[in-house]
């Protein structure tokens, strides 16, 4: 059974826009997930924000929006960064808003690669990574996440094992995306010697396949959406958060290193939302290595396919832009 993924394109709240081109995303100048300067926080509690308790495990959240800006309980700030035309220098803004919260900064690098009129293909893409060729970019990156006050994790090329989707770097051999994976941390390590790197596979029973080796990866990410409608269609009922994470979180205990659901959402009916508002963050005795979720509060960008749309994974109600 194919599953959905979180697709290549983030959308941001910050003031400057972003270009599409060739179904892929020009970024702007700004990492993609900390709200602009002035942007309020809205402090309302919607019936999908996630119920946090004494005994939850720690929780994070993409937050472009600001829904999350003055929530005490937020201990992680998650960007996606692509490593091409983009600001390095606005990583500050983000290390600024993160310090004042307390919170560790988990920043998704998405190798895009393109050129004015073109993306480069999935092959281009790898062999210039194996080459050499975009060292300088990883090497960018990372030497401005060292400059930052905020502890980070690095998380490179995230739902490898997904090839539903739009990722130049989810077609790639096993082998291939290990040998690009490794390059890319170990060029990150020349640069950011204090990060912890995150090895982010969808959650497929391929993912085994891809994992890089325990010298390489300090944390697991997977990601875990619920989204009513489909559920229904496929499973012929509404799933929990414990049976939508159970099949990647099995495959993934195995490597013994801490687990974090690294995207997350859902959507559905009052009772749906509820029952995975109420489970997300709460300490589960049959996952012991997951120590964190991250919530990805926006709009999925990139229509599901056979009709499903784009889920409103947003935790505040309000107008849904097209």
């Amino acid at each position: 059974m194919k599953t959905f993924t979180r697709k290549a394109v983030r959308v941001t709240a910050f003031s400057l826009g972003i270009l599409a081109l060739s179904g892929a995303v020009l970024a702007a100048n700004f990492p993609l997930g900390v709200p602009a300067a002035g942007t309020p926080a809205n402090e309302q509690v919607t019936d999908k924000r996630p119920i946090i308790t004494e005994t939850s495990i720690d929780f994070g959240a993409y937050d472009p929006h600001g829904d999350f800006g003055s929530d005490k309980n937020v201990n992680i700030e998650h960007l996606f960064l692509p490593w091409e035309d983009v600001d390095l220098s606005t990583l500050s803004i983000a290390d600024e808003y993160a310090l004042q919260r307390k919170r560790t900064l988990l920043i998704t690098v998405e190798p895009w690669s393109w050129s004015v009129d073109w993306r480069v293909s999935s092959d281009q893409l790898l062999n210039g990574i194996l080459s050499g060729r975009y060292d300088t970019n990883m090497a960018s990156v990372c030497s401005a996440a060292a400059a930052l006050k905020s502890p980070v994790i690095i998380r490179w090329a995230q739902e490898m094992d997904e090839t539903d989707n739009q990722f130049s770097w989810a077609h790639w051999k096993p082998e291939s995306y290990i040998a690009a994976y490794r390059r890319m941390v170990g060029v990150c390590r020349e640069q950011l010697k204090t990060a912890k790197f995150m090895w982010s596979p969808k959650g497929n029973p391929a993912l085994t396949n891809f994992y890089p080796g325990d010298d390489d990866v300090d944390i697991v990410g997977l990601s875990v959406f619920g989204y009513q409608k489909y559920d229904r269609d496929h499973f012929g009922k509404d799933r929990t958060f414990t049976e939508a994470l159970e099949p990647g979180y099995r495959l993934a205990e195995s490597f013994g290193k801490p687990i974090m659901v690294a995207e997350l959402g859902y959507e559905g009916d009052q009772t749906y939302v509820t029952n995975w508002a109420e489970n997300v963050a709460q300490t589960h005795q049959e996952f012991p290595h997951l120590t964190a979720v991250v919530y990805f509060n926006d709009r999925e960008i990139y229509p599901w396919p056979n009709g499903y749309g784009r889920p409103n994974w947003r935790v505040v109600a309000g107008p849904v832009t097209n």
